[in-house]
Parts: C-alpha cells; sequence; structure tokens
C-alpha cells in the first residue's frame, strides 16, 4: 500500500518512537524510508559587533547536528533491511519544509512525532505536527 514514507526527525526520544515505527512500516510494505531534519535558520536579527557565534560557525553546527540525526535513522533503516534517503533543509518553518519534502518526493505517507501537548501550552506552543495536518494533503500517521 505504502511505497514511500517520511519521516522527520528532530533527534528527541519521542521522535525515535516515530522513526521505529517508519522503520517498521517500509519494511512491511516493502517502501523507501525519507527521512529529513530541519535546521534553523542563522537568527539575522541577532548580528551585532557582540555576536557570540559567527554565521558560519552556527550554520557548520546546525548541519552537523541535522546530519548526525538523518545518518541516525538511515544506519536505523539499513539495520533493519530498509531502503533510506536523507537529507537536511534549512526554513524558519520546519512544517513547511516537511510538506514541501514530502510532496517533492512523492510520499504516500508521513509517519510523525506528537509531543503530547495540552491545553493552553498547545495553544500557545502550538505543534509542527498539528501545523502539518491542518495543511498536508498526504496522509499522516501520528505517533505518541
Amino acid at each position: 500500500m505504502f511505497k514511500r514514507i517520511l519521516v522527520p526527525t528532530d533527534g528527541s526520544e519521542i521522535t525515535s518512537k516515530a522513526i521505529d515505527t517508519a522503520i517498521a512500516m517500509a519494511k512491511t510494505h516493502g517502501a523507501k524510508l525519507y527521512t529529513i531534519s530541519v535546521k534553523e535558520p542563522f537568527p539575522y536579527s541577532a548580528v551585532s559587533e557582540m555576536q557570540p557565534t559567527p554565521p558560519q560557525e552556527f550554520f557548520d553546527a546546525q548541519e552537523r547536528i541535522a546530519s548526525a540525526r538523518v545518518k541516525a535513522v538511515i544506519a536505523a533503516a539499513e539495520a533493519a533491511n530498509v531502503s533510506a534517503e536523507g537529507h537536511t533543509v534549512e526554513a524558519l518553518h520546519p512544517w513547511e519544509a516537511i510538506i514541501e519534502h514530502a510532496q517533492q518526493n512523492k510520499v504516500d505517507l508521513l509517519v510523525m512525532a506528537s509531543h503530547g501537548r495540552r491545553g493552553v501550552q498547545a495553544l500557545l506552543l502550538g505543534s509542527e505536527t498539528q501545523k502539518v495536518l491542518t495543511h498536508c494533503t498526504t496522509p499522516v500517521l501520528i505517533v505518541r
């Protein structure tokens, strides 16, 4: 049924549950697994003479962290004999990057983690998963 599955990763413990679920589903369906880690853009509003981190150092650190997350997912998929491909992208809004990546790779299913925020906290903080659910036309499986 599913031939292309996307699982975004932010390195959190709850995301690891979504990764395990996505790998299991990919194995069951003989699907290819895609993974994405979204890097934060440099906070240009913070540019000043007293800048704590130079821009290139910031970009390098973001790439190093995102690449490590993607490589971990690919390694887990390959250990389960699942074909996997990963990318890192920079975006102001991770949910937009996730949806765009899903469209570009023509995925059949997105597997995402829910951090389980409720009430006022969920309302104030929002949720990348909620925004993907609201704006995406691809089916989304939420893992808690």
